[in-house]
Order: structure tokens, then sequence, then C-alpha cells
């Protein structure tokens, strides 16, 4: 027997730069951690577990900063599962509170960061060793290997493969990122809240070709919550208002199909995150024409065309013109990212996937002030890592 899984509180830091505030990685979790149990108005006394997700920091790290919510003796789990962290972190605590191992679970992520384009994977090191080394060297063998940095390399690489296979555009790709940079002027949370034109986008600065700057997310520091709860423990303490139904979750890893192509488009994830699509939507009953507003993983301007594909929005190769069309923002069909994503809105590893569930928990409840979608009922999370790990997520308000 399992029970239902809801959302009660969220809460995160707005995203800053790194080295640009003055804090440490426990502020930062105690400012988001706050905020959530503060939104579900229960008292840290009351969190059964806690599941702590960050990339660069030590083990133990999770305790270092929830202690600073209190010193309650529970369960901590750290996790680390590259940029899909904070998503398996959520996943941690949906399985504890669906498996009637809890009642009560606090999901948490946040990193504290570097200054520059972020390497290979959380400590990659040299790409004979790193956890990544298959997946670069599909990209090598393919592509080689140039002097631009890594992650960028394999996802411009794989908007090059994209470009040459079914006509997708720069100006469509550029597309994404100013369709981001526009979302992002309505959410004070997020590291930046600057407009550009497509024109712009294309004029910035090259990080690996055809991705320019403004069409990469940027390092950043930060922290999100969530707060797990039981339909019991929703019951009992009047929480309805407040409680959004985790509908259907669902991860996956690679598998061959990942490799066997040879191509920068399958190693970069576009496989697992089909997979853990149609999982997450056969689990919940949903499909993506129920999905009204989604939070997708917009590493590079490329990773989100090839999830419209992969959530099924579109047919493969369609994309570019599925941005193009309007048809991902308001008065579209979905409006995708409506944060800013993690082009504008920024890329904490470890908090990104739940400053996603963030969002959607706002938008369902209808408090995502100048950005709130209208009418929104189901959202659609979409968290990705290199290495790797694709997370699913369907959040419902009934």
């Amino acid at each position: 027997m399992t029970t239902k899984a809801y959302v009660v509180g969220v809460g995160m830091t707005k995203f800053e730069k790194p080295e640009t505030r003055d804090w440490q990685y426990w502020d930062m979790v105690k400012e988001a951690g706050t905020a959530a149990l503060a939104d579900a108005g229960v008292p840290y006394a009351r969190v059964e577990q806690a599941a702590v997700g960050y990339c660069f920091q030590a083990s133990t790290a999770g305790q270092r900063a929830v202690y600073e919510l209190g010193l309650s003796g529970i369960p901590v789990y750290n996790v680390n599962n590259n940029c899909a962290t904070g998503s398996t972190a959520l996943m941690v605590a949906r399985q504890f509170v669906e498996g009637g191992i809890a009642d009560c679970v606090l999901a948490l992520g946040f990193e504290k960061m570097s200054r520059g384009a972020l390497g290979g994977g959380s400590g990659a090191g040299d790409f004979t060793t790193s956890p990544v080394a298959r997946h670069y060297g599909i990209m090598a063998a393919g592509h080689g290997f140039e002097a631009s940095p890594p992650t960028a390399q394999i996802f411009g690489n794989a908007a090059r493969e994209h470009m040459e296979r079914y006509g997708t555009t720069e100006a469509q790709l550029a597309a994404v990122g100013a369709k981001n940079h526009r979302h992002s002027a309505n959410n004070p949370n997020a590291q930046f809240q600057d407009v550009y034109t497509v024109d712009e986008i294309l004029a910035a600065k090259t990080v690996h070709r055809p991705l320019t700057k403004l069409q990469c997310s940027p390092t950043s520091d930060g922290a999100a919550a969530a707060l797990v709860v039981s339909e019991r423990f929703v019951d009992e303490h009047g929480l309805r208002d407040r409680a959004v139904e985790i509908a259907g979750q669902a991860m996956t890893t690679d598998t061959e199909e990942s490799f066997a192509s040879g191509s920068c488009i399958d190693a970069v994830g576009r496989p697992m995150s089909r997979a853990a699509a149609r999982q997450a939507f056969e689990r919940s009953g949903l499909g993506i024409e129920d999905v009204d507003v989604i939070e997708l993983h917009d590493c590079f301007s490329i990773n989100e065309l090839l999830t419209y594909e992969a959530l099924g929005m579109c047919e493969e190769g369609a994309s570019g013109k599925l941005v193009e069309s309007g048809a991902t923002t308001y008065d579209g069909r979905w409006v995708v990212n409506p944060s800013g994503g993690l082009i504008s809105k920024g890329h904490p590893l470890g908090a990104t996937g739940l400053a996603q569930a963030a969002e959607l928990v706002w938008q369902l409840r209808g408090e995502a002030g100048p950005r709130q979608v209208a009418g929104a009922r189901v959202g659609l999370a979409h968290n990705i890592g290199l290495g790797g790990a694709a997370v699913v997520t369907l959040l419902r308000r009934s």
C-alpha cells in the first residue's frame, strides 16, 4: 500500500552570482528551509527525515546545513546526482512518504559555486577517470575536443547535430534564450532580470558555436526547499489549501540508447528524458496535453529544444519551429520556464530541481504574481544531469 505525497511548503533564496553575497551554504539552507516551513505553517520539530542535495561540498554538509534549522537528531541523507540533485532529493522525500516510512520529510538543495564556466561535472578531474568519460568520449569521437568549456561543448555539438539533421536555425536556438530572459524579468529570485532580443542573443560572445553566452546557464549560489507530507498529515493539519499533489514522478539513467548512436543528442540525455517522461505520465494517468506549465532543464538553449521532443510536445526535430511559433510562452499552448529557467534564473546545481518545484507550486496555487500562468492546474518539472540522471515530476492541484 502506498499513500499520496503532497508538497505543502516551498521556499528558495534569490539565486546570486558566485562571490557577490557574503553567505555560506548553511545560511542559504536556513533561509530556504525556514521559508518552506513557514509557507506550510509547520514547525521544524514535525520534520521526521531530511534529504539534502549538493555537488560541491564535503560529505555530511547536509547535516551542517540542516543543523541551522534545528538539532532534532533526525536522519539526514546527503544526495549528489550532478545537475539532477535537487529533484533527486525531492524524489527521496516522496518515496519516504509514499512508502509509509515518514509523514513529513524536508527536501533541501543548495550550492555555493565558483565564478566561471562549469567543468565536465562535479569532481570530474581529468576525463580519463571522470564519471562522464563515456559521454565525452562519444563527443570526441564525433566532433573532436576543442578549447571551450566541456559542458558547453557537448551541448553545443548536440546543437550542431540538430541543425544538420533537422534544419534548426541559430535564431530558433536564440529564441529559447530570449523567451527565458523575458520571463525572468518578473522573477525577483532570478539571478538576471534583463530582457534581450533574438538579435542581441545571437550577437553575444560565443561560448561554443552555435551557443552564445546568453543561451548558457550561469554558475550560481542559492538554495531551495520543499516540505513533502502524506495525505494523513495534510488532513490532520488542515493543509488542503496549501497542498499540491506529486501526481507522478520517475527517474531514469543512461541506457544503451545514450551511447549506441554516437550522437551528442543522445549522450546529453534526450533518451533518458523521453523514458522518464513516459514513466511519469503512466504513473500519473496524465499526458502532455494535460500540462499547463513546465519548468525544464534549459542548461543550454539546445536542451530546451531536445526536451520539448522528449516530453512529446512536438515531433522529433520540430522543436525549433515550436519555440519560434510562440507555443511555449504566455498565450501559447504551454508556458515553459516562467521563472526564467536555468539560463536566466541561474543554476546552483543542488538547488535547481527544488527551485523548479517551488515555481510550479506557486503557479498551481495561483501565487506567482506577474508571471502567473492563468488557470494552471498541472505542472511538469524536468531536471537532468550528465552522468546521468533524468527526473520528471508531475504536480497537480485538485
